[in-house]
């Protein structure tokens, strides 16, 4: 199987360059997209002689928990096909994650899965109830003026509660998966043609944790779903960003069965420990 890592950065060039190269397989390419905000010269240079890095052009200026990541996201999707390379999967990553198994491990994984949707896909209504605001309550957090919350609250307590489009069974949690190129493809067409979905997930709080599992999980692909997104992230801080993980979780993370795990600060000495373990 030949896979594109989309890895989507904003700081830190180094411990991406260490992700890179933990990544590399014969038939693995990386297309990064660096927050606009951020200056990309220095993440550049890094991959100045490397034949199989790209660097998504189109980048977007990221606000966190807006529908900013859901257009990074849409963007590398594009300009991975937009390539010619004949990709098999897209593996989606942040540069904070990092494999914990040896990469030859995760290719032969997917030859043996050809297909499918590793992506958590947990029922709002039913089994991630935390959620059921995002898609039912208007929020303004992509609004760049002062009072926005205070306009979203007044606005939420005279507009009746907001119902899906198209009658979309929301679900999803993580926003990072691993999906096959014809999935992307569906993502893509479903959304450049789809105005009215747009909007209302423009609307929605951190929309890019629901959005293309809803998609994939409402269409003829739900049955390419593997409600597993093959990635080891520790919410039990109970805050909304998971916790970091360090030595201290190293044995709970390794013994996880998971591919990927996140997240890691930049030169912590456990990402030494994991590279030798897995060698």
């Amino acid at each position: 199987m030949r896979v594109a890592h989309l890895i989507l950065v904003h700081a830190h060039p180094n411990q991406l360059s260490r992700l890179v190269e933990r990544l590399a397989h014969p038939k693995a390419v990386f297309f990064i997209h660096v927050d606009k905000k951020v200056d990309i010269v220095e993440f550049e240079r890094l991959f100045s002689d490397a034949t199989n890095v790209f660097f998504i052009k189109n980048r977007v200026s990221i606000q966190w928990a807006t529908y900013s990541m859901v257009e990074a996201t849409l963007n590398g999707f594009k300009e991975i096909l937009s390539q010619g390379l004949k990709i098999d999967y897209i593996n989606l990553l942040s540069a904070q994650d990092y494999p914990l198994k040896p990469i030859v491990e995760f290719h032969a994984f997917l030859d043996a899965n050809p297909g499918k949707a590793f992506m958590e896909c947990l029922s709002v209504e039913k089994e991630w109830t935390e959620a059921i605001s995002r898609v039912k309550e208007y929020h303004f957090n992509h609004w760049k003026m002062p009072g926005k919350f205070m306009f979203q609250k007044f606005f939420n307590s005279i507009l009746p509660i907001r119902k899906m489009p198209d009658g979309l069974i929301p679900v999803g949690r993580s926003q990072w998966f691993t999906i096959s190129s014809k999935h992307v493809e569906f993502l893509i067409r479903r959304l450049d043609t789809s105005p009215h979905i747009v909007k209302f997930f423009t609307y929605s709080w951190a929309p890019d944790e629901l959005i293309f599992q809803t998609l994939l999980f409402n269409s003829e692909y739900q049955k390419d779903i593997v409600g597993d997104n093959l990635r080891y992230i520790d919410w039990s801080d109970h805050k909304q960003n998971p916790k970091l993980l360090t030595t201290e979780d190293f044995n709970t993370f390794m013994q996880s069965g998971k591919f990927f795990a996140r997240k890691f600060m930049e030169n912590d000495k456990v990402l030494d420990m994991i590279d030798e373990r897995i060698g």
